[in-house]
């Protein structure tokens, strides 16, 4: 039922399901696993057995639609629904470890219709090596998704195997894996419809000048999106980069080495990106220089980057008119602050969200913000210094089209929060956290004047009861805030706060540890895509 090979298996089966189901009518049902039973196709109280005369498509349809659990459940009631449970199955994550090779038969014999798997290995356990995944993708030649986690085991070998017989993969994800260039190269050689590729850790690269360069490859063509995270040699993939003439999207994440050099080649080759993301990165205005070259560019996300300045912003916001998304984390280094937002006011109307962390904007850059991007929906603003009631009062005056308001760790009031009741007639949902001057008095009077308006307030005390009621409704939908620096030194790695109930979690919207891309406004895009 999903693989071009099974079609006539599947059809011979269905034949033999519907003369079966065609005599049981004759007999009576009392078990599923039963064939002569009393007449009728009754079930075990009497009643008629609908759910065994379904066709198998409609049972396979049911079962989509649960759990992973309750579909594992339902696969025991009997062989027919295991059959089917197995057949519709398109996603399937396997605990990689070296014991999985002598089961590989009988997984895809029944799951025979995977196209997206996940092969995923605890990092003190020994991983499958090639011979495994060379099997696997003997089974799956249907695989457009392949995701890899710890497999330390798999060479190049395997994966030039892999990528023989898969080569209708669409995407790719492998972290803390351990084979190299030649590995990679064979999948850009071999899986020629290749759109996604996103490497983290990958340790099989040579380190240095003695590095092999990777791609571009036949996949060049069709890749749209490049993620790469936390590479000491990340600039390997140099040339496949500058040959995916169709890249969308490009993301660089703790990736050594002076970027300043490569961004330039690649935004005069590449000029189709729409969204770029980098952070921690060396890269400073001259990179922002290239990055403006991408006239097409609607999303920038620079995050704890501090050589760029208001300068290279502002070289950006001239070029890059159709700018709709811009995350910036300033690590308190104050080298982006009122200029370089109002050359964005001045150049980018269609500007739909923005996200200020360690930026420090005054009244004059939020009020030309407001005035001249009145398609702003979701603003944040985390650990500015100079972000008071004065400039909470601007934007309650001058943000008609704002939907969604963040404010962290800066120095308003009950006076900001009492203007916000006058003002932003769109606004659906607040969050302030960590703002001392605003107490829970002044968080209810804006719930009681504005009752449809979803009020999140968490001061950073002793949770308030009260308050607590509109924090799981804000959380349901993903109005979560960004951690703010403290200082520019490289942060700790965060707890994981194990010892935290989930429920105390939910009711303070506590999100501890978590990046700016997974916490800020993630959801929010999501929940506005369409309107995008």
């Amino acid at each position: 039922m999903g693989q071009a090979s099974s079609t006539v298996a599947v059809l011979s089966r269905r034949e033999s399901n519907h003369s079966h189901r065609s005599k049981a009518k004759s007999t009576a049902l009392i078990s599923p696993m039963q064939a002569e039973e009393p007449s009728d196709f009754l079930s075990n109280d009497g009643e008629p057995d609908y759910i065994s005369d379904l066709p198998d498509e409609c049972l396979a349809c049911i079962f989509q639609s649960l759990s992973s659990g309750d579909r594992k459940r339902c696969s025991l009631v009997c062989r027919r629904w295991l059959r089917i449970e197995g057949q519709s199955r398109h996603r399937l994550s396997l605990n990689a470890q070296s014991g999985l090779l002598p089961m590989v038969h009988a997984l895809f014999s029944r799951f025979d219709a995977v196209t997206k798997l996940a092969l995923k290995c605890d990092r003190r356990s020994a991983s499958i090596g090639d011979e495994a995944l060379e099997a696997i993708s003997f089974r799956c030649r249907n695989l457009t998704r392949l995701k890899l986690r710890s497999c330390r085991d798999v060479t190049d070998a395997g994966m030039a195997a892999f990528a023989n017989n898969c080569k209708g993969l669409k995407k790719l994800s492998c972290g803390s894996c351990t084979f190299g260039a030649k590995g990679m190269n064979a999948i850009l050689d071999n899986c020629v419809a290749l759109e996604e590729l996103s490497v983290k850790r990958l340790r099989g690269i040579t380190d240095g000048a003695a590095a092999e360069p990777i791609g571009p490859g036949l996949a060049a063509s069709s890749l749209k999106t490049i993620c790469l995270k936390e590479l000491y040699n990340g600039q390997c993939f140099g040339p496949l980069i500058i040959g995916s003439k169709n890249l969308r999207t490009l993301k660089l994440f703790r990736c050594s080495g002076d970027w300043d050099k490569l961004l330039p080649v690649i935004a005069d080759r590449v000029n189709s990106m729409i969204e770029i993301h980098l952070e921690r990165l060396q890269v400073s205005d001259v990179g922002l220089a290239a990055i403006s070259n991408c006239l097409d560019l609607e999303i920038l996300h620079l995050v704890k980057t501090p050589e760029c300045t208001n300068l290279g912003l502002v070289s950006v916001a001239e070029s890059c008119k159709l700018l709709r998304k811009l995350h910036i984390d300033g690590w308190k280094a104050n080298r982006i602050g009122d200029d370089g937002l109002i050359a964005v006011a001045k150049n980018c109307p269609r500007l739909q969200e923005l996200v200020l962390i360690g930026v420090n904007p005054t009244k004059n850059s939020l009020e030309m913000l407001a005035s001249n991007c009145q398609n702003l929906e979701r603003l944040a603003l985390c650990g500015s210094d100079t972000v008071g009631d004065a400039e909470i009062s601007c934007i309650a005056a001058k943000c008609i089209a704002l939907k969604k308001l963040c404010v962290k760790s800066c120095p308003i009031s009950d006076h900001g929060m009492e203007a916000l009741a006058g003002g932003c007639p769109n606004l659906v949902k607040v969050k302030v956290k960590k703002c001392r001057g605003v107490t829970y008095e002044g968080a209810d009077r804006l719930k009681a004047s504005r009752e449809s308006l979803a009020v999140n307030l968490d001061s950073g005390e002793a949770e308030h009861q009260d308050a607590s009621a509109s924090d799981g409704g804000a959380q349901e939908n993903g109005f979560e805030f960004p951690p703010v620096p403290s200082q520019i030194s490289l942060p700790p790695i965060a707890s994981s706060n194990t010892g935290r109930s989930t429920s105390f979690k939910s009711r303070l919207g506590l999100l501890s540890g978590r990046s700016l891309v997974a916490c800020t406004l993630r959801r929010w895009s999501s929940g506005n895509s369409s309107r995008s």
